[in-house]
């Protein structure tokens, strides 16, 4: 078993013995450029070879309006952290569905950020004992943290992120971290960092700047 794999068959175990409460709901957090839905893809994966029924779903289906997430500027650094998505609608149509009390009735989207358009999903109803593996950005900001039942902060560096995320997006832009296209991408995420603290508060915090050999760090379950 190589290294990657081993630490997802590991994650994979931490979270098949937790209680679904009715679903168990988990935040694969990072930045753009981390690496999150390969991760999140092959976790569920994983969980499926358990025999556990998993919900996939991306933040990225819960943009705000253009109107709301440039409201501060193309290029505001904090526009990109406070206003990029549209939280009370990924709160009430996946994430409290899914939690104590829920309705079980769920969507994965409501937007399509391309269009600028809402998007009709259907709805969905969730087996008991379901794992939710939902990736995206800034997934520990305080409104947030109350949902999950635990959590992965994928911990990569700008200078390997942003030129991954260039090299896998087109049109992502500079694969130089300090170029000014990346200012608003870049600075919104250290206002995220210093804010939300997404390190201590992740259930698991992994290296993940080495895709071959990633790594757990110290995080909340460590007492760090």
């Amino acid at each position: 078993m190589t290294v990657r794999a081993r630490l997802i068959h590991d994650l994979a175990g931490r979270l098949d013995v937790q209680p679904a409460r009715p679903v168990l709901r988990v935040a694969v957090d990072g930045v753009d450029g981390a690496g999150k839905t390969t991760f999140a893809d092959e976790l569920a994966a994983a969980l499926r070879e358990r025999g556990r029924s998993v919900i996939r779903a991306s933040v990225d289906g819960f943009h705000a309006l253009r109107e709301a997430r440039y409201r501060r500027g193309r290029t505001s650094p904090e526009g990109f952290y406070r206003d990029s998505y549209n939280y009370p609608g990924l709160r009430s149509a996946l994430l409290n569905p899914l939690g104590p009390g829920g309705s079980g009735r769920y969507r994965t989207a409501i937007f399509d950020h391309v269009t600028d358009s809402p998007v009709e999903m259907p709805e969905f109803a969730a087996t008991d004992g379901s794992i939710l593996i939902l990736d995206g950005l800034f997934l520990h900001r305080p409104e947030l943290r109350d949902v999950w039942d635990d959590s992965v902060f994928l911990h990569v560096d700008f200078e390997v992120s942003v030129p991954r995320g260039a090299a896998c997006r087109p049109g992502y832009g500079s694969p130089d971290p300090q170029a000014e296209s990346n200012r608003r991408y870049v600075e919104g995420n250290r206002l995220y960092f210093r804010e939300a603290e997404p390190q201590r508060h992740a259930g698991v915090v992994v290296d993940h700047n080495d895709l071959n050999n990633p790594c757990f760090l110290p995080g909340r379950d460590a007492g760090d």
